[in-house]
């Protein structure tokens, strides 16, 4: 079975108000849509990233470099696919956007692998389609919200099915942050799971400092403490200073990165993205990595293809989404096939390869590119 042809499609659809972090905005919810398809008359049907900035780039990369690269070639290749578009990598000036677009390649493969097997990805990757736990991302700072707007929407959280919340902090004080956290705990109760993600929004002082304060409300992880240029060594000197587990991963484009992260003694969970990273391929060696050493796995963002992933991983933990109706309507309505979320669990799929079937009229209203 081998590749016939290959389609990217940048989809962008523009947000009702600013869902930012400590060190960002989101005004607008971005994806590739992938379509690879094989001698055999199969087609895959898989969606990637949520890139604001690049997504028609990500589609011209597709289009012009890899497509080319893929006509013909047997579809099982998957590990000499993977490493004959990453040698682009090494003259490209933009490397985590090319990553990006092989991960788009990456998946749709495996999508369209799973499909020939009838075996899920899950299943590929020797797991099992299965519920897995599911947490919202939340609480972004927005003009004029309070502490009792942070304690309805752990509620409205509470009430979407969510197990937990990965709450936003790193963008004030670490105590106007920890009283945040505090609001948010008192509100979801303690059963609830709650993290929290500084998007490297602080000194290895500051993070400490909040650490500390928050230490007492069973935090799950402490997300990207500390600032970019040296985050592995401050991560590092935060996770000495505190029990809340460090995670990280998601700002890396290899595992070569997620072993760096490793080797510093930085962290005791890791979400690196697939989508991020260059597809399940380079997603699942990262994996084994933490496997080889203790370290659990998570993934940022992107449910559609982590529940496979934590689905496969032996120390998997929580897919991630946007519970917010506003925060991300192609999770809400694009993946028209979601399954439902019921007492913090995203329910399995038993359809082959990502099992995603998307609403069409969406995806020809929102193209861009």
């Amino acid at each position: 079975m081998r590749v016939e042809s290959i389609e990217a499609i940048a989809v962008e659809i523009p947000l009702t108000r600013n869902f930012g972090g400590s060190t960002y905005s989101v005004l607008k919810r971005s994806t590739v849509v992938t379509r690879l398809r094989t001698d055999a008359g199969l087609v895959s049907e898989v969606y990637n990233g949520d890139n604001r900035e690049h997504g028609a780039e990500i589609v011209r990369l597709i289009r012009e470099d890899l497509g080319p690269r893929l006509h013909g070639v047997d579809v099982l290749a998957i590990e000499q696919i993977w490493d004959d578009l990453f040698t682009l990598s090494h003259a490209s000036r933009d490397r985590k956007t090319l990553m990006e677009a092989i991960a788009c390649v990456d998946c749709a493969l495996w999508d369209v692998i799973g499909k020939a097997c009838s075996l899920t990805v899950a299943e590929l990757l020797g797991g099992k389609a299965r519920p897995v736990p599911i947490i919202s991302i939340g609480g972004y700072y927005m003009p004029g919200k309070t502490l009792a707007d942070i304690g309805r929407e752990m509620e409205a959280y509470r009430r979407a099915g969510m197990a937990g919340c990965k709450f936003k902090v790193g963008g004030l004080t670490p105590e106007a942050d920890a009283e945040r956290v505090q609001v948010a705990r008192d509100a979801a109760g303690d059963d609830f799971v709650l993290a929290v993600d500084a998007n490297r929004g602080w000194s290895v002082g500051d993070a400490v400092r909040f650490a500390k304060l928050v230490e007492p409300l069973d935090i799950r992880w402490f997300e990207e403490p500390c600032h970019w240029h040296d985050d592995a060594a401050m991560m590092a000197d935060v996770r000495r200073a505190t029990r809340i587990p460090v995670t990280a991963g998601q700002s890396e484009i290899t595992s070569q990165g997620v072993r760096r992260l490793l080797q510093a003694g930085a962290v005791d969970v890791v979400n690196v993205d697939a989508s991020e990273c260059g597809g399940v391929t380079e997603w699942r060696r990262a994996a084994a990595l933490c496997a080889a050493t203790g370290v659990e796995m998570a993934h940022h963002e992107e449910s559609q293809i982590a529940r496979h992933l934590m689905a496969a991983a032996p120390r998997g933990t929580y897919v991630e989404c946007f519970a917010d109706p506003e925060r991300d309507p192609v999770w809400q309505s694009m993946w028209a096939n979601r399954p439902l979320i019921k007492d913090g669990m995203l329910g399995a799929s038993s359809d082959a390869g990502f099992g995603l079937v998307l609403d069409e009229a969406m995806v020809r209203r929102y193209r861009v590119a």
